[in-house]
């Protein structure tokens, strides 16, 4: 059998993924919030805009997964909210946010096309958060500016990063690396503490708890918790343990921000129940919380034109169980992706065991996998307590998961093979484990 050679395509530009890591330093970095006058350029809607065009004319659009499928459809709900809503000036300003997060997460899954890419991409991820953690330690954990300006905000994006420079250590080849990693962990943690945010420390206590059970070696991640526990205790100010500890306090619970939250998803929930298919409408939660105090008050004042101070409760009244189901099901076929990418890795080593890859290149996916896994962790369990369902930070991740399946996939075809012989699919490999719309590009 005569093997012919494989004829190289034309290479493509790498415009187009320097424009997405543009886009990840201005929205989570923010630097037009810190240099004067930069923020009158309007770089970040510019290019979400130019990644837009990038993807017009690049040929590469490919919105086959259901989590994009999902993630227009909410865009759709928004569309038709728009007309209806009490207030529609903020509807659609909450959908014109909202449509620009899903072009910078639709130009991740194009043009982040390669572990390699994803790799670059997760340092600039480390590397901006790290800039936002220095940011928040400096200024007693005040956030950049824009979608960070809250405490809370700040714990909740830290908390999201912390699994990366966990899982970090792991994957890291050497001990320059590692302990690169290790600084990182440090100061992510050190802003979180910075914070004093209360919800931001359950939030971190869930993560560091789920990376412990994730982890493939459980003897080295306990060892390291400990550590990090131990500098948690060293490195936190007696005044964060006050406020952690006012956490379930009568003052707190009754007259305190708890109180304030406690009545205020009181209302949400009678919100969505008077509206439960497709809700109030995005951004409309604020505007229309007077008409459903009906004269109540908490502490003699009315809580009307505040946010819901949690995701699950902006998301229930204002999308219904409609845009509730969708974002529900990104995230169950997140999971699933994810759960493919951990047994594509075992696969291809050939052995049962978790975590033994055969390539350093596939213990980088396997750890960045588990990296991600954990981040959602941070997500879901601080945005118990902050509004956080617009913010980029859930959606953006989801984008990182599809391009890592994806990339994972295209790793899986050994060259030589895919010359002498068709590719075969490899969801037949994987059993009961099958993903619409996967396809090895």
């Amino acid at each position: 059998m005569r093997i012919e050679a494989v004829q190289p395509s034309k290479r493509e530009s790498k415009s187009p993924f320097y424009i997405v890591l543009l886009y990840i330093l201005l929205e989570f970095g923010r630097p037009q919030d810190i240099i004067p006058g930069l923020g009158v350029l309007r770089l970040s809607m510019l290019t979400s805009l130019a990644i837009g065009f990038s993807l017009l004319f690049s040929g590469k659009v490919n919105i086959g997964n259901i989590q994009t499928k999902c993630f227009l459809a909410i865009l759709a709900l928004m569309v038709i909210h728009g007309p209806f809503a009490v207030n529609n000036y903020h509807a659609l300003l909450t959908f014109q946010v909202m449509a620009l997060t899903f072009i910078g997460y639709l130009g991740i899954i194009c043009f982040v096309d390669s572990i390699s890419k994803i790799r670059t991409l997760a340092c600039l991820w480390l590397g901006v958060h790290l800039l936002l953690a220095i940011i928040g330690i400096i200024k007693g954990g005040v956030g950049v500016g824009g979608f960070f300006g809250d405490e809370n905000d700040v714990a909740m994006e830290l908390n999201m990063v912390i699994p990366f420079a966990f899982f970090g250590i792991f994957s890291a080849s050497n001990t320059f690396k590692k302990s690169t990693y290790i600084g990182l962990l440090c100061a992510y943690i050190a802003a979180v503490l910075a914070t004093l945010s209360r919800g931001g420390f359950i939030g971190l206590s869930a993560v560091g708890a789920f990376c412990w059970a994730q982890s493939s070696r459980k003897f080295l991640s306990a060892i390291l918790v400990f550590l990090l526990v131990a500098f948690i205790l060293v490195a936190a100010p007696e005044k964060y343990w006050k406020e952690i500890g006012s956490i379930t306090s009568d003052q707190t619970m009754e007259q305190g921000t708890g109180g304030e939250r406690l009545y205020t998803w009181g209302i949400s929930w009678e919100m969505f129940l008077a509206n439960p298919i497709m809700g109030v409408g995005q951004g409309n939660f604020q505007w229309v919380f007077p008409d459903y105090e009906q004269g109540r008050t908490f502490n003699t004042k009315s809580l009307g034109g505040r946010a819901a101070h949690s995701a699950y409760f902006t998301l229930l009244p204002e999308l219904g169980l409609i845009g509730t189901s969708l974002f529900l099901g990104m995230l169950y076929f997140t999971r699933r992706d994810l759960k493919f990418v951990y047994k594509l890795c075992r696969l291809d080593n050939g052995k049962a065991g978790k975590g033994e890859q055969k390539s350093d290149e596939l213990k980088k996916v396997y750890f960045l996998a588990r990296a991600m896994e954990c981040s959602f962790v941070g997500y879901l369990v601080s945005s118990i307590f902050v509004s956080t369902l617009y913010y980029p930070s859930c959606w953006i991740m989801m984008a990182f998961v599809v391009t890592l399946r994806n990339s994972a996939l295209a790793l899986d075809s050994d060259p030589l093979k895919a010359a002498s012989a068709p590719i075969r699919n490899l969801s037949s490999r994987l059993g009961s484990v099958s993903y619409p719309g996967s396809r090895v590009r």
